[in-house]
């Protein structure tokens, strides 16, 4: 039962809030996403917002508003230790992360731009089958986290912009395990915890365009403190042993990580666009994690474990084509270095290093109205390992489907 509670507490934490650490999508931007996820150095639309707010202020449009979603196919693949040959995949579910943005100034002169943006970087389903080998860790795990950044950015000069956007946190999460315990027919218990979250932060940008044809960005996404105050834990045991395990609340502080992006643009001709971004994850923030139970038993105890997590690059490439005046055309890839070491490898957010192909194009319906869609395969590299905390090890492999679209009105 103490070692339930344990991996309990270790499944909350490291699921609901390091999605981005595990199989974390970024979905930020069909035009971006087509080009490998790329915008930092390059300023596409109204996602600027959220890649480069320095950017924001150099955008052609008065004002304007874009709706996006994605749909996520993932699959993930489970192989227990040699010799054994047991397999196991979890239940097919679709995440579908969105997008909104709206900027707007004056007059095309003004250099001042407002905008305002709303979007899920982390959010996923998982689901394995209830009586899976590795039930006692994870059964399933609903999340949805949303941030709104209202934004300001400003253009110095016909070079140079610089931008600031607010940041507010906020989503929910439930997720649910199975308990070592059976009742008098054979079943094992359930644990489940649910709650919202909320917390803040900031993202700030400077915009350079060196020439016409080169410009350089510069994005910092601040470490954001992502609280639970009050979520709810609930346990269904056999009666014997039902005072162990008490509805009650629960309390934790995350910190996510802080990203910084350097990004270069260079425009080849009217018609090609070319784009490099790279990221630097600073993961290495979440180095433990603790949470605090309202109520503690000799079975439920309050929780403090090392993670470890580790600092990661991530690189992107991307160019675009214009066909004509109604179509561009878009590719990209990227290489997704995973910030869990060795021994902390977990089947709640089974991460790998990952190379994504990505692809993609525009329609203009009308001189205001665009259509954008968007293709992102994802390709992780199997991984093997046995944590060290529950000892539960395997070979684990994943991938992704990712189509999608956004429609975007410029006034």
């Amino acid at each position: 039962m103490k070692k339930f509670t344990f991996l309990l507490a270790v499944f909350f934490l490291s699921t609901a809030f390091c999605s981005a650490g595990g199989f974390q999508v970024n979905l930020q931007g069909q035009k971006q996403t087509g080009m490998g996820h790329t915008g930092t150095g390059l300023t596409l639309d109204n996602a600027s917002i959220l890649f480069n707010p320095g950017g924001v202020s150099f955008l052609d449009s008065l004002q304007g508003i874009s709706f996006g979603a994605s749909f996520i196919f993932p699959r993930t693949t489970y192989l227990e230790p040699f010799p054994g040959t047991y397999t196991a995949t979890p239940i097919n579910h679709v995440g579908t992360p969105i997008t909104l943005y709206a900027v707007f100034k004056l007059k095309k002169t003004a250099k001042l731009t407002f905008g305002l943006g709303v979007y899920t970087p982390f959010g996923s389903t998982l689901q394995w089958a209830d009586d899976w080998k590795g039930q006692f860790l994870i059964r399933q795990i609903d999340l949805k986290v949303f941030f709104i950044q209202p934004t300001i950015s400003y253009k110095v000069n016909k070079k140079l912009g610089i931008g600031l956007g607010l940041i507010y946190a906020t989503g929910d999460f439930s997720i649910r395990k199975g308990i070592p315990l059976q009742d008098g027919s054979g079943n094992y218990g359930e644990g489940s915890l649910s709650g919202k979250a909320s917390g803040y932060g900031y993202n700030a940008g400077v915009y350079f365009k060196a020439t016409d044809k080169f410009s350089i960005g510069l994005d910092y996404r601040s470490q954001v403190n992502v609280k639970v105050a009050s979520g709810t834990a609930n346990f269904t045991v056999p009666a014997s042993t039902a005072e162990f395990f008490p509805a009650t609340t629960f309390s934790t502080q995350l910190r996510l990580p802080q990203v910084a992006t350097l990004g270069f643009g260079y425009v080849l001709n009217n018609k090609i666009k070319l784009a490099l971004d790279i990221n630097y994850v600073g993961w290495k923030s979440y180095d433990s994690l603790i949470i605090d139970f309202a109520q503690n038993t000799d079975q439920l105890k309050d929780i403090h474990s090392a993670r470890m997590y580790q600092n990661v690059f991530i690189f992107r490439i991307g160019g675009q084509y214009q066909l004509n005046n109604k179509w561009t055309v878009r590719l990209g890839t990227y290489y997704d270095m995973s910030p869990v070491k060795d021994g902390y490898f977990t089947p709640e957010t089974p991460d790998e290093n990952k190379i994504g192909i990505t692809a993609g194009a525009s329609y203009s319906v009308t001189k205001r109205i665009h259509l954008d869609v968007s293709m992102l395969y994802i390709e992780g590299m199997k991984r093997t390992d046995t944590n060290i905390e529950t000892q539960f090890g395997g070979t684990f492999k994943s991938k992704a489907v990712v189509p999608g679209l956004s429609l975007e009105y410029v006034f």
